[in-house]
Order: C-alpha cells, then sequence, then structure tokens
C-alpha cells in the first residue's frame, strides 16, 4: 500500500512539474537594477509572511540588472533588444502554506539531506557511479552543522533537537524524485539539502516544488539549476557559468589566446559545464577549436589527444573528475604537447595531484571559494572537521557546511512552516557569512559570490582572485540594457571597460 501511495504521488508531481515549469520572467522593459529596493532586516520580513491562507506577503521581490555577472560581450543576443530578460526578478510563492500551525507533538526537528553516498551501477552515471566521495564529504558537513545546533540549544522556540534524515541519490533517473516523496511525506522533513549530479537534481526539484518543500542545494555547480523557475529552490555553492565566465577573461583578456580546446567527461557533469565556454569563446570571436569528449572513468584517451593535437590549440581545458583529469594531463604530456592545462573545480584534489605527479605543477583550475583566506571563522571549522574526521574539509564539507547552518539560521526564525522558511531565504538582504565566504542570494536564489582560480605549485594549492591575478573584466551595470549596449568591445577596443 505503501509504494503504491507514493508512486501515485510521484508520478502526480512529476506530470504536474513539466505542466507548470517554464520560463517566466516580470523584468521591466527599462532594465533592472540590483538593490532597487530597500534592504529587508529579518523582523520585518517575519511580519510580512505572517499572513493568512488567501493573503500573499506585501513584500517587494529581488531585482538583478545582470544574471549571473554575465559580461556584455559574451550576453546572447547582446546587440538587440530582447522581449524579456529571465532570471532577474524574484519568483513569488503565492500559495496558502503560509497559514499552516506548527504541529503539536514533535519529538525532533527534520531536515532531509539527499545525496551519493552508496555506491551503485547506472545508465544515468554512464556505469559505476563515481560521486560517492563527494556526497560523504557533504554528508559530514551537514552533520556537522546539525550537532553544533544541538550544542547550542537545538530549535529554540521548542527545545527540540534537530535530526538529520539521510537519503542516498544513486544516479537512477528519476530515482530522487521518489527519496523527495519519501523526504516530504513519510519522513515529514522542513526542508531538505542535496544533491550533486545535475540530473539528478533537476528531477528532485521538480518533485520538490509540487510537494511545496525548500531544497537548498550545495553541491550541484549546473548552471542550469537554478534555471528552472522554481521559487523552492536556492543554492549556495558557486555555479559552472561563473567559472566559466572567470575563465574566459583569464584565457582571452588576460592571456590573449586564440586557440583554446577543450577535453570533457561525456555525461551531464561535463557538457553543461564547458557551455558557458563555449557560447562565450564563440561571441568573443575566438571559437573553441574542438570539443572532444570521453567516457568517464576511462584508461585510453589517445584518440581525444590525436585530434586535440591536429588542432594545434594554444591551451587546453578540461571538464570532469579529478581522477580523468589527472589520467587524461599524464597523456598529453607524455605526448609531448606543452600547452597550458586548464579544469574544473574538482581537479583541485589531492588525488589529482597524487596521480599527475610532476605533470600537476603549473596547473591552473577554477574554484567557487577561497580556503585559504584568513578568517578565525573557517580556521575553527577547519579545525573541528579535521579533528573529527581526520581530513581536511573539501568543497562539499564546506559548502553544505554553510547551506544546512543557512537553512537553521531560517528555521529558527520562521517557524516550522515550509512556506515560511522558504520566505525568509528569498527575502534575506544580507549575504550568509559562511565558511566559504560571504554567500549573497541573487534574485533567483542563487549564490552570485565570487569564485576564484587555484594553481598547484609543487608544495600546494594557491587561490586568486579576479583581482589577483589582475584579470581584466568585462562585465559592466549601467542602469538599462540599452547602455550596456553602448559600451561593448567594438567601442572598447577589445576589452570593456
Amino acid at each position: 500500500m505503501r509504494n503504491t501511495v507514493k508512486d501515485t504521488l510521484l508520478m502526480t508531481c512529476l506530470i504536474l512539474a513539466l505542466i507548470v515549469v517554464a520560463p517566466f520572467a516580470r523584468a521591466d522593459d527599462s532594465g533592472t537594477t540590483d538593490n532597487t529596493t530597500e534592504p529587508l532586516d529579518t523582523e520585518t520580513v517575519l511580519e510580512a509572511i505572517d499572513v493568512d491562507s488567501h493573503e500573499v506577503p506585501d513584500l517587494p521581490l529581488k531585482k538583478s540588472s545582470n544574471y549571473a555577472s554575465s559580461a556584455v560581450d559574451v550576453e546572447p543576443f547582446g546587440h538587440v533588444e530582447p522581449y524579456t530578460e529571465h532570471f532577474l526578478e524574484q519568483l513569488e510563492y503565492t500559495g496558502p502554506g503560509r497559514a499552516k500551525p506548527e504541529p503539536e507533538s514533535l519529538d525532533t526537528v527534520k531536515i532531509g539531506f539527499l545525496g551519493p553516498i552508496v555506491p551503485t551501477v547506472s545508465v544515468a552515471t554512464g556505469g559505476q557511479s563515481h560521486e560517492e566521495p563527494l556526497g560523504i564529504a557533504m554528508l559530514r558537513g551537514a552533520r556537522m552543522a546539525i550537532d553544533e545546533a544541538n550544542g547550542a540549544g537545538g530549535y529554540h522556540r521548542r527545545q527540540l533537537p534537530f535530526e538529520l534524515v539521510v537519503h542516498n541519490d544513486n544516479g537512477l533517473w528519476g530515482a530522487s524524485g521518489n527519496e523527495i516523496v519519501d523526504l516530504a511525506y513519510i519522513d515529514n522533513v522542513w526542508a531538505i539539502i542535496g544533491t550533486i549530479d545535475g540530473a539528478n537534481s533537476h528531477i528532485a526539484i521538480r518533485v520538490a516544488l509540487k510537494a511545496e518543500i525548500l531544497m537548498i542545494n550545495t553541491g550541484d555547480t549546473d548552471p542550469t539549476f537554478i534555471e528552472t523557475n522554481i521559487p523552492w529552490v536556492v543554492r549556495t555553492i558557486g555555479d559552472d557559468r561563473q567559472q566559466n565566465y572567470l575563465l574566459l577573461d583569464y584565457l582571452y583578456r588576460k592571456q590573449g589566446y586564440e586557440r583554446v580546446a577543450i577535453i570533457r567527461a561525456s555525461n551531464r557533469y561535463g557538457r553543461f559545464g564547458v557551455r558557458e565556454l563555449l557560447d562565450g569563446s564563440r561571441r568573443l570571436g575566438h571559437p573553441i577549436v574542438i570539443e572532444m569528449a570521453y567516457p568517464v572513468g576511462g584508461e585510453d584517451f589517445s584518440l581525444q589527444i590525436d585530434r586535440i593535437a591536429e588542432a594545434e590549440p594554444q591551451a587546453i581545458v578540461h571538464w570532469g573528475d579529478g581522477v580523468d583529469g589527472a589520467r587524461i594531463l599524464n597523456q598529453i604530456r607524455e605526448r609531448g604537447l606543452d600547452q597550458p592545462f586548464f579544469c574544473s573545480d574538482r581537479c583541485a584534489s589531492d588525488e589529482f595531484v597524487s596521480l599527475a605527479g610532476d605533470h600537476a605543477e603549473e596547473v591552473f583550475s577554477t574554484y567557487p571559494w577561497n580556503p585559504h583566506r584568513e578568517d578565525p571563522v573557517l580556521e575553527r571549522f577547519r579545525h573541528d572537521f579535521k579533528e573529527r574526521y581526520g581530513v581536511e574539509p573539501d568543497t562539499y564539507a564546506a559548502h553544505a557546511y554553510d547551506g544546512t547552518n543557512l537553512l537553521i539560521w531560517a528555521i529558527q526564525n520562521a517557524g516550522l512552516n515550509r512556506a515560511k522558511i522558504r520566505d525568509l531565504l528569498a527575502y534575506r538582504s544580507d549575504p550568509w557569512p559562511g565558511v566559504t565566504g560571504d554567500i549573497p542570494l541573487n534574485a533567483a536564489m542563487d549564490d552570485a559570490g565570487e569564485v576564484f582560480m587555484t594553481r598547484w605549485d609543487g608544495e600546494g594549492w594557491r587561490y586568486y582572485s579576479r583581482e589577483d591575478l589582475e584579470i581584466p573584466g568585462g562585465f559592466i551595470a549601467p542602469e538599462t540594457r540599452q547602455e550596456r549596449q553602448s559600451l561593448t568591445t567594438s567601442d572598447t577596443g577589445g576589452e570593456t571597460q
């Protein structure tokens, strides 16, 4: 009986989600600017969202003048005025959920966790799954945040402990939807942390939309994840779009390369991870000379390297896991190719360095944060994490820790009401002060914070901001799109001021 009910709920959620999720934006014709409304403090938001089932909070929606810090000369259709621009104004939740009272009988306050923590084999992962180390790190960060909150008194209003309800994201297409149904309707969690795989995340949030439950994503860098126009989704990690823009500026504006090749994993992470690099290179007048895909977990990359060598690139960009990246780099160097090698953030790992050996020196990777910045809160987290687990926290652990703490803050202030928890994050004005740095949420509820580049120098990874590397930027933000168009590269000798 339980399976029948669950299957029915899942099918209903998926069908309705596919019907209602469509591009939507309410940006006015004159363009929008950041901070067009006065910042809202927590008390103001709490008072405004305390409405009955027939009311919608009287609060101004967040507006952004630019989506994901897109440079003028890499924006799609940058030289024409579009009918509308998406993701620049915050989506509203207009349902009755805010009127639901807190349940009376509770032993714990449950928070869901969905991540790849148990190995599996599936078509979705291209065979043997490979993200379990990332998921386990994410789980450790979330657990640490939960335990610290309980050490500080748990849910303050009722002195109840927080409980992390853990579900495995096993990589089977659609299976993550089953897990969301279980978490929302059987485990009765108040919100969900997860997950990493881009395809599974997309399925999960469509079910979360119909279940009306918040999902905070701390590990999926797929740029399209937040582009689903679902008002129940928050992301607290810099995505591949932002990392691509930094790489574009470094490759073309800083180094002056004209011929760049891409080698990437033949999965969603690789395919969507380089999308803005492909589009941006073309729009800057330097289309990628060749893009080669490889099967995840492969051993022999000679075919891909042969094609890349024939294209004679000045630089090579790899987008995929660290193990594959190290094997590819070794085989490239063994072939005698000495082009600079750039990677996605998954290659900035001890495993990559161990396999690549001396070849890892001078390799650059993009990265969503700076683990080496001076911050006493970060130092305490690193110390406590290593003392507890015996290893340094990686990006998945740190971002899960931040995302879970942000969620706990929302629950403490909004109470046990899913819609109000969502509202408090949607209308939050100040960046969240995380161990990964400040996390400002833009109108799409995506992390709009700074991203970095990192380089292995033979002794460790060194992290650099755009300012550190003196990378010319392409982003400008005048009041209107027309003003932005007047400052294109054709008017500035190749660089946007």
